[in-house]
């Protein structure tokens, strides 16, 4: 390879050491080999012998092991020196980079296709660190390799190249489309991989069509440029031989309906057609990319309507493709009575906390929480994870059809969009099948029937509700159909249509078919099938979220059967439970803080609580749901807070502890993070919760403790983290500040430092904006009641607040806290804000412009008018604006101190400016007639 050559001795025990690392058997070997690799980590030829390895087909001297072994040795090779190249990119000497570039594009060609895989992750890593500069020639040499243009290219070479690429182009989409030395690497790229769809190897064709696949999504030049290529390109592979890559014609149809829609709707009666034909294949992963298609089409704003005339030929399929398959049936495996049966491990679905949303300054801002959805497919867990690469965690299903996407669940995702799109004519189309399988004696045509009766619940409900007086009793019946997934599936249904019952005006209807629907639900929570106990609580946190309020009157019976589910569930269920008592808390509130109520839920909830150790993944939901609950709960929530907040404190202590103890020794393991989340969040409901006084002596008990670990969240490098410790600080803020007020020198320039927008990654912004959106609001909670003790810090808050609030990428929401955090200010120290108002005063009433009146809303006007009457003539050329938002400001929801406050404030502001421009009138005419006359009605201009 080079001059470099490895030392036979070294390379025995180096391969000794690789295969024993991925033995599964002997786990003692496999120990020890870790740690020798480790130490055989610190030589600065380590990678080299890697890349050797991993290059070398036989074995060379010094390598005594069979063709097995020996594959086992290479594979290990791979996997470590792409995981080097991953941790130590910049410690790896140049020498070394030079042979593993020799070593790489060698064993991409290697005939066995795992070591290709490996060598494929090599080189996507070395472009992912390093760039295309890092390495220029790879690019032309692995297209040489795809196209054989010297016709010395091996199938296995071209192969290897190709997957490589595909590798490339997933993991380094920004990297090819930027310029590099004056030219984007896809518009070389691109043509050739359009080119290699005509390979004579279906796997080079398959996978061209992945790469391509990863930019049709993206508008990008190259694409404009090639569309119409492409396109030829793919109509012809659309009849391939190969299901692998008509899986991948279906995909890029699907992802050019986004981005390019009007190359695709002269085509519309051909594309389905065609999509209506791979959609009945036999192949699922197929099937399943078909039906993609038309999620994509019906969601599409423009596209959605060219599909109406198809809609007989499309619906059937759905209706067809919605009936469990045979292959479905047997996976099922015949589910019994088995609410006995302890859950295995596997079975349990990993848990993660859920960040309590941000805090908000206008709650119309927000986005609404996405829930409920059906078809939902989940999210893979480590995208980190590469072909041939073995995830620590396995799903444990065994393929079952209810555990993944399908295109079962597609086709009724897809008829859900159409039923949404077209209305009526959907319920129409589907209305004969419904009457032939509703009551049909197989169980499956049962359960397709059912399942597209919910389907169709949002989009048809006009159309639906004259039949549903007939279709709810006998939906109900089905409750209790002898086939466990027909009750499973009639659950969710039920709780599609519970929305209607619920708002039923009439009592007596109400009595007929939402009491029936609730009760009927409810007794499936019981259901001696555990899925069908699991689909009965999802069903019935549906019907919370649509009945809200209209649950009161209903509470008793329904905390009653959560209390009996807490004595029955077995682990898998309880996530569940858990949501249903959050929802309930969130819909009726103060409601359920009724001594009765709340002295059931409360002890089932904390016998729960003490049964669940600190360890445990089901403190996530536990702890998230006992938040809700305590606010809810309101002060009855007292008798429970302080053992609660302590082990909170507790966990937040131990899981810092070791997360320290991980960053200085690789011995100990790093801590879910997810523990201090959801602490934080219960600390800060618990806090709001309670009343000041109490709230004041549960911080007080926790003593210096309490702050210290809160400023060390406030740093973590987890966004969420932060997130919650910012939110726990402003609650600290509004109820316990003067056991707050000693420590805040130490948390502000926290604050200062979170509020830094450059921090933020793109590939990370959502969860970014969400962590500084925490800090504004915190920002302006302490700004209300630290004064003076503001003023060293507000010239730095200032430029950041007025950064956010002038930048158009930040969210609208995250804009308006910035412009309450910086008007908040005013009431610490004005005199620091007055001289700079000309430059934010604009940006600051156009945030504020579409919040909710509110006492934070008024307290920032506040001091926002204490900096305008230090320094009136700044306000010159948004004095119109401002006059606006006095006028516009409806105080009718204010507390009376604060309203009072509020309204001399204005009035002296108008008073002094009235003094001061001789045309005041005039000025006020400038307003529209609604403004001017609440100007005269309420403060007499």
């Amino acid at each position: 390879m080079t001059s470099w050559q490895p030392s036979p001795e070294s390379l025995g025990q180096l391969a000794t050491f690789l295969k024993d690392s991925l033995s599964g058997f002997d786990k003692t070997a496999q120990k020890h080999a870790e740690l020798m690799l480790k130490q055989a980590k610190q030589s600065p030829d380590f990678n080299n012998y890697l890349a050797y390895v991993l290059s070398s087909p036989q074995p060379p001297e010094g390598i005594s092991y069979n063709e097995q072994e020996y594959h086992l040795v290479r594979s290990a090779a791979g996997i470590m020196l792409k995981n080097n190249v991953k941790s130590d990119w910049k410690q790896i000497p140049e020498s070394s980079l030079q042979l593993i570039k020799m070593a790489v594009p060698m064993a991409l060609q290697d005939k066995n296709s795992q070591i290709r895989n490996f060598s494929g992750n090599v080189a996507t890593e070395i472009v992912h660190r390093g760039g295309l500069v890092a390495w220029p020639e790879l690019l032309p040499q692995l297209m040489d390799l795809i196209s054989n243009s010297n016709g010395q290219a091996s199938d296995e070479a071209q192969e290897g190249a190709m997957s490589a690429m595909a590798k490339i182009c997933e993991d380094n989409v920004g990297m090819l489309t930027k310029e590099v030395n004056g030219q984007r690497p896809l518009n070389f790229v691109l043509p050739q991989f359009i080119a290699a769809t005509k390979s004579h190897l279906p796997k080079v064709r398959a996978l061209a069509l992945t790469a391509i696949n990863v930019f049709t999504p993206r508008p990008s030049q190259a694409m404009l440029n090639s569309i119409d290529d492409l396109l030829q390109h793919l109509f012809t592979l659309a009849t391939d031989d190969n299901s692998e890559v008509r899986r991948q014609v279906c995909r890029a149809f699907v992802n050019l309906v986004e981005t390019r829609a009007d190359k695709l709707q002269p085509h519309v009666g051909g594309l389905v057609d065609y999509i209506l034909s791979q959609q009945k294949s036999d192949d699922e992963e197929l099937a399943c990319e078909a039906a993609e298609f038309w999620l994509a089409v019906g969601e599409h704003e423009n596209l959605w309507g060219a599909l109406e005339p198809y809609l007989n030929k499309i619906i059937p399929v759905l209706l067809e493709c919605m009936v469990y398959s045979g292959e479905d049936i047997a996976l099922l495996g015949g589910l019994s009575d088995d609410e006995d049966e302890e859950d295995r491990e596997e079975d349990i679905k990993p848990a993660f906390a859920q960040s309590k949303k941000g805090r908000i300054a206008n709650e119309s801002s927000a986005d609404p929480d996405k829930t409920g959805n059906a078809y939902e497919k989940l999210a893979a867990m480590d995208d980190d994870l590469e072909e041939g690469e073995v995830d620590d965690y396995e799903d444990g299903d065994d393929g079952s059809p209810d555990e993944k996407w399908t295109v079962r669940k597609c086709s009724a995702a897809a008829l859900d969009v159409f039923a949404g799109d077209f209305k009526g004519p959907v319920f129409e189309a589907i209305l004969p099948y419904l009457s032939q399988n509703l009551k049909h004696e197989e169980w499956p045509q049962r359960e397709a029937s059912v399942l597209a009766l919910g389907a169709v619940a949002d989009g048809c409900m006009p159309a639906v509700v004259p039949h549903l007086p007939q279709l709810v009793p006998y939906l109900i019946s089905l409750l209790e159909d002898p086939e466990p997934v027909v009750r499973q599936i009639t659950c969710w249904t039920l709780g599609r249509y519970s929305g209607w019952a619920a708002n039923l005006a009439d009592p007596a209807q109400k009595e007929e078919f939402f009491v029936p629907i609730m009760d009927g639900i409810l007794r499936k929570m019981l259901d001696k099938n555990k899925k069908v106990q699991e689909a009965g609580a999802s069903a019935f946190a549906n019907l919370e979220e649509k009945a809200g309020s209209q649950l009161e009157p209903y509470c008793g019976p329904i905390v009653q059967q959560f209390v009996l589910c807490f004595g029955k569930y077995k682990d898998r269920n309880m996530y569940i439970l858990y949501d249903c008592v959050q929802t309930l808390a969130e819909r009726v509130g103060r409601f359920l803080a009724k001594e009765e109520l709340a002295g059931q839920l409360m002890q089932a909830l904390i016998a729960r609580y003490n049964a669940v150790s600190d360890q445990s993944r089901e403190l996530f939901p536990l702890l998230e749901c006992l938040s809700y609950v305590a606010l809810a709960l309101d002060d009855a929530f007292s008798p429970y807070a302080p053992t609660i907040f302590a082990r909170c404190i507790n966990i937040i202590h131990s899981t810092l502890e070791q997360t320290m103890a991980a960053s200085s020794s690789e011995a100990v393991d790093v801590p879910n993070k997810d523990f201090l989340i959801t602490s934080l969040d219960l600390l800060s409901s618990i806090i709001q919760a309670l009343n000041k006084d109490k709230s004041r002596e549960l911080v007080s008990q926790s003593g210096q403790n309490f702050f210290e670990l809160l400023t060390l969240c406030m740093g973590d490098p987890m966004d969420d983290v932060r997130q919650s410790a910012f939110a726990l600080l402003g609650d600290c803020a509004k109820f316990a500040f003067s056991q707050l007020q000693p420590h805040l020198p130490n948390m502000i320039p926290l604050q200062v430092k979170q509020l830094e927008l450059d921090h933020i990654m793109d590939e990370q912004a959502e969860a970014g904006f969400g962590v500084v959106n925490n800090a504004c609001w915190s920002c302006g909670e302490v700004a209300v009641l630290y004064g003076k003790g503001m003023s060293p810090f507000i010239p730095e808050l200032m430029q950041r607040l007025v950064d956010i609030l002038s930048n158009p990428r930040v969210p609208r929401a995250l804009q308006e806290n910035a412009a309450i955090a910086l008007g908040r200010l005013g009431l610490a120290d004005p005199d620091q804000l007055a001289p700079h108002l000309s430059i934010f005063a604009d940006d600051l009433l156009g945030a504020m412009s579409e919040i909710d009146p509110s006492d934070e809303k008024s307290s920032s006007l506040r001091g926002f008018s204490a900096a305008v009457a230090q320094n009136p003539q700044a306000m010159e050329k948004s004095l119109l604006g401002y006059f606006e938002a006095i006028a516009q400001f409806d105080d009718a929801q204010l507390e009376s101190a604060e309203k009072q406050k509020l309204h001399e404030v204005f009035q002296n502001i108008l008073n002094s400016y009235k003094q001061m421009m001789p045309q005041f009138g005039d000025f006020v005419g400038r307003l529209h007639p609604r403004e001017q006359q609440a100007l005269r009605t309420k403060y007499s201009v």
